[in-house]
């Protein structure tokens, strides 16, 4: 979604809870219909399932990212591990390296709550995608490997919102709030759809983070120069042109790049993350 189409729905809504009729039928009879249109567009076609199995291959592709950085030439840089250092014998930035390795290690737990909830699997041996393609510079220089973490972290913010919206939207349709649980994989019921779009916004949070750590490693004047996040220009999460699962398209291509193992990643991650605190929401 553009900058015009962000701002036309975000307006339509303050304009209504605010009651600016005048002003806001004005904006709305310019801009309003087209935020709407794209807004429609491929997320309409969403599952549940749909979103969960789109939102487990963004999380293993940040598990396999995040590993491969701390395991491969980059981590020497003087801004992580310094010369001659790894992941676990630090004589460089000790918290800039125990960033990457929490990140490791919350992408794992993000993926296993997804796929209990969606019911894909008890592990990630399951995962529809196995093997992630990326430039082998992305792990050589710590300059492209921060713009590879910004490009993803900003995709997976985007998702995530669409995800949010998606599961609200599914929610409204489903009926009355006190219709029963439906098992893990469906149909859900209202109010478990309303606990999905939680747990994507708490899932959210945490890629955030990551985009903004991300800036902390390279020394940016100012990490936190947004005053909201954004979709990133998607329009959904697994349909369409302007889905996330188009935006990662290019990773799950040979043609990207050198091949990486998620298989390698989460195994590994016991040896180099770095665990966190905190527990999903409660349902």
């Amino acid at each position: 979604m553009n900058q015009t189409q962000t701002s036309g729905y975000s307006r339509r809504l303050l304009f209504k809870t605010m009651g600016g009729i005048g002003a806001g039928a004005t904006f709305l009879s310019l801009f309003g219909d087209r935020a709407f249109a794209a807004l429609s567009a491929g997320a309409s076609q969403d599952t549940a399932n749909q979103i969960f199995q789109a939102a487990v291959i963004a999380e293993d592709l940040a598990t396999t990212f995040y590993y491969n950085g701390l395991t491969g030439p980059v981590i020497m840089d003087p801004a992580l591990a310094g010369p001659g250092g790894s992941a676990t014998s630090n004589t460089g930035n000790v918290p800039n390296v125990d960033y990457v390795r929490a990140a490791l290690n919350q992408e794992i737990e993000h993926a296993n709550l997804l796929r209990a909830v969606g019911n894909l699997g008890t592990g990630y041996q399951s995962d529809p995608v196995q093997t992630f393609y990326f430039p082998a510079a992305t792990f050589s220089s710590l300059n492209t490997f921060i713009q590879t973490l910004e490009a993803l972290e900003n995709a997976f913010i985007g998702a995530y919102l669409n995800a949010i919206r998606e599961f609200a939207s599914l929610a409204s349709r489903s009926g009355e709030r006190g219709v029963p649980d439906g098992p893990y994989g469906g149909p859900y019921s209202a109010a478990q759809l309303e606990y999905f779009a939680e747990v994507a916004a708490s899932i959210l949070g945490v890629e955030c983070e990551h985009r903004v750590l991300g800036s902390v490693i390279l020394n940016a004047n100012q990490p936190n120069n947004l005053y909201f996040e954004s979709t990133d220009g998607l329009t959904s999460v697994y349909h369409g042109a302007g889905s996330a699962v188009a935006a990662l398209g290019p990773f799950l291509s040979s043609a990207n790049g050198s091949p990486y193992s998620l298989a390698a990643a989460v195994q590994g991650a016991a040896t180099v993350g770095l665990p966190s605190a905190g527990a999903p929401p409660a349902y």
